[in-house]
């Protein structure tokens, strides 16, 4: 499903990823998760990576992970009262509120084959397993 957002009220961070980017995302491949097709990742510590008072602290798995996610191609973008965003079908996106916010969005439509550049539904299938 592809995803249209309408940012009504305030401000929120966007960061998105092609489908193609699933295996360096962390994401949580075991299908009776709670968080099953979703990061454990915290994006927003991406910058703490190369800080020497918080990066030092940060446990070594997430800097791990971390370390591989920074390698994902991606988009980071900050959608603002009155913009719309367009997310593509199976593209992975990770929000954080910026400001007290109200958005409106809509799915539609699912578009399976992709494009060879960013992947599509066969490269999330073979990233998650099936269901996806």
């Amino acid at each position: 499903l592809y995803l249209i957002l309408v940012m009504i009220k305030g401000a929120k961070r966007y960061i998105l990823s092609p489908p193609i980017a699933c295996p360096k995302l962390g994401i949580v491949t075991k299908k009776h998760h709670p968080a099953w097709r979703h990061s454990l990742l915290n994006f927003g510590h991406m910058n703490f990576l190369d800080d020497d008072v918080n990066g030092k602290s940060m446990p070594s798995e997430e800097r791990a992970w971390l370390e591989i996610a920074k390698e994902a191609p991606s988009i980071d973008t900050v959608l603002k009262a009155g913009e719309v965003l367009y997310i593509p079908s199976h593209w992975f996106h990770y929000i954080t509120s910026l400001q007290k916010s109200a958005q409106c969005n809509t799915r539609s439509g699912r578009h399976k084959e992709g494009n060879p550049h960013f992947g599509g539904h066969k490269d999330v299938l073979a990233c998650v397993g099936g269901g996806a």
